[in-house]
C-alpha cells in the first residue's frame, strides 16, 4: 500500500529554510488560504460554552443539520432529499469509507477514474477491495469516458467512484457524463458514489447534474459531500453521506465503532455556515475561480514547455517536459530548486508519471505568475 503522499512529499520542505525573495510556494495540500468567517467564529466562541458541544450527538449527526443539508441539496438539485438520506461524518474521507465498508467485501472491487483521490485508493486496498482503473483520458480533459467502465464490470463490481470537480485533475464532469455513469451503475445493479466536496466552486453558469431529481434515486447514487473546503474547517472534521436509509443503517453500526459521531462543534459550524453564510460561501467561490483563471493564464506562455491537462475549483493537472523521468524526481527537484511543492502525478494511481498535481487555493492569484516564472526556469 502507499504512504501517504502529503505527509511524504512535505517532508521535502521540511528543516529547509527558503529566503525572503524566494518563498516557498506550497501547493501540495488542498487547504483553504482564507480563515474561516469572522461571524462562525464568533459563533463558535459562544457556542463552546454550551455543554451540548462536548458531548455526542446521534450517531448520523443533529437532526436540524441533516434537515438544513438535506433542504440544501434539494435546492440545489432541484431534487427531493430529506434527513432520513443524510449522515453526518467526520470528513468526507470518513463519508467514503464508511459508505465502501457498507457497499463491499474483501474480494469484491471498485471502479476508480485514474488519476484517483489517493486515500480512496488506500482504503480499499486495507478493506481488500481491489481498485480497478478506467484510463485516464487527457485528450477529453480527464473526463471520463463511461464506455471504460462499461467494458470493466464484472460480478465483482460493486460500486464506480467519481469525484467532481476532481481531485487531483480539477477536471468539471458535465451533466451528460454523469447521468451515463449513472444509468450504468443503475443498469448494472452497483452504487455510483459520487463525491462533490468541490461543489461549492463550480463556475455559476455550470449546469447541475440533477441525480437527486431522477425517481428512485438512492438506489443507486451514495453522494460525497464535506464542509470542510468552503467554510474553511479541514481542522474541524465535517463531512456528508447521502444515500438510501438501508444503507444508512449499517453505515451507523461501522461509524459506531470509529468515531461515535462527527464532533458536535464541527456540525454547529456546519450548521452556522448553511444557514448564514450564503455570502461568504459566494465569495469564496468567485476568489477560486479568480485563482483558477490566472493559474490557466500562465500556460498562455510560449516558453513554458509544462503542458496544462485540466483546471477547476482547487486543483489542476499538469503534464511536465522531462519524459522518462518519474513524477516523484520532478517535484523532489522543484523543491529543492524552485522552492515549490506539488504533487507527483504516481500518487494518484498508475501510469501517471508524466503529470504533476497543483492545489491551487493554497497561494493568492498574485503568485500565479510567480509560480510560472519557476516552472520556466526549471526547464534548465
Amino acid at each position: 500500500m502507499i504512504p501517504p503522499p502529503i505527509a511524504e512529499i512535505a517532508a521535502l520542505a521540511r528543516g529547509r529554510s527558503f529566503p525572503a525573495d524566494k518563498p516557498l510556494l506550497d501547493l501540495a495540500q488542498a487547504v483553504p488560504a482564507w480563515p474561516p468567517a469572522d461571524a462562525l467564529t464568533r459563533h463558535l466562541a459562544d457556542a463552546v460554552r454550551e455543554p451540548g458541544t462536548a458531548r455526542y450527538t446521534p450517531i448520523l449527526g443533529r437532526d436540524d443539520l441533516r434537515d438544513a443539508l438535506a433542504e440544501s441539496l434539494s435546492d440545489a438539485y432541484g431534487g427531493d432529499v430529506t434527513r432520513e438520506r443524510v449522515a453526518i461524518t467526520a470528513g468526507c474521507n470518513q463519508a467514503f469509507c464508511l459508505a465502501l465498508m457498507a457497499l463491499a467485501s474483501p474480494g469484491d472491487e471498485a471502479i476508480l477514474a485514474a488519476p484517483s483521490y489517493f486515500n480512496y485508493q488506500m482504503w480499499l486496498e486495507m478493506l481488500g477491495i481491489a481498485p480497478v482503473y478506467l484510463p485516464f483520458r487527457p485528450e477529453r480533459g480527464g473526463v471520463p469516458d463511461p464506455a471504460d467502465a462499461r467494458a470493466r464490470i464484472t460480478p465483482r463490481t460493486r460500486a464506480i467512484v467519481l469525484v467532481t470537480p476532481n481531485n487531483p485533475t480539477g477536471a468539471i464532469y458535465p451533466p451528460e457524463t454523469i447521468h451515463a455513469f449513472h444509468g450504468l451503475a443503475r443498469e448494472a445493479g452497483v452504487a455510483l458514489v459520487l463525491d462533490e466536496t468541490y461543489r461549492d466552486f463550480l463556475p455559476e453558469d455550470a449546469p447541475s447534474h440533477g441525480l437527486f431529481a431522477r425517481p428512485g434515486w438512492e438506489e443507486t447514487l451514495v453522494h460525497l459531500y464535506s464542509f470542510s473546503k468552503v467554510y474553511s474547517l479541514t481542522g474541524y472534521r465535517v463531512g456528508a453521506l447521502v444515500a438510501a436509509e438501508r444503507l444508512l443503517a449499517e453505515v451507523a453500526k461501522a461509524a459506531d465503532c470509529v468515531a461515535i459521531c462527527a464532533p458536535a462543534i464541527a456540525q454547529e459550524a456546519a450548521l452556522f455556515g448553511l444557514q448564514h453564510l450564503a455570502a461568504f460561501r459566494a465569495d469564496k467561490r468567485r476568489l477560486v475561480l479568480e485563482r483558477v483563471a490566472r493559474f490557466r493564464a500562465v500556460f498562455e506562455r510560449n516558453t513554458l514547455a509544462y503542458a496544462l491537462i485540466s483546471a477547476g475549483a482547487f486543483f489542476a493537472y499538469v503534464r511536465h517536459p522531462f519524459a522518462g523521468m518519474p513524477a516523484a524526481a520532478i517535484a523532489r527537484r522543484l523543491v529543492e530548486e524552485e522552492n515549490v511543492l506539488c504533487l507527483p502525478g504516481s500518487a494518484f494511481g498508475p501510469d501517471q508519471d508524466d503529470y504533476l498535481r497543483f492545489a491551487l487555493a493554497n497561494i493568492d492569484g498574485d503568485a500565479m505568475a510567480t509560480l510560472g516564472d519557476r516552472l520556466e526556469a526549471s526547464q534548465g
